[in-house]
């Protein structure tokens, strides 16, 4: 079965990426078999996208790495921060109850 180029140029992309059906994935193989014009467009797809794609990723991985030391050093700085706030405001509290309200932790001696 002879089918046209154009055909199989809309088709290259899922037979590149191995998502076609098994008919489509046929009838690619026998016209690559035949035509040249197709076959240097798949090892275009072959080179092309497999180098980008691959300095892309290692690029893209190192972003996300640095972003997520940048995550976890704010994330910590956020928990100290509310922990010291904390620990403050408890100390303000108990001081006003201690010197205002005549609260005291021990009682006093009568």
């Amino acid at each position: 079965m002879k089918i046209s180029c154009e055909i199989v140029k809309d088709l290259l992309p899922l037979y590149h990426d191995g998502v076609c059906s098994n008919d489509s994935k046929t009838m690619v193989e026998e016209h690559l078999a035949y035509c040249d014009r197709c076959k240097a467009e798949l090892l275009v797809m072959n080179n092309a996208l497999s180098i980008n794609k691959a300095e892309q990723n290692l690029h893209e991985a190192e972003a996300v790495k640095k972003l997520s030391k940048r995550w976890k050093k704010g994330m910590l700085k956020s928990l100290l921060k509310g922990i010291l706030i904390t620990i403050l405001a408890i100390a303000l509290i108990a001081l006003v109850l201690y010197c205002f309200m005549d609260f005291r932790i021990i009682p006093k001696l009568k």
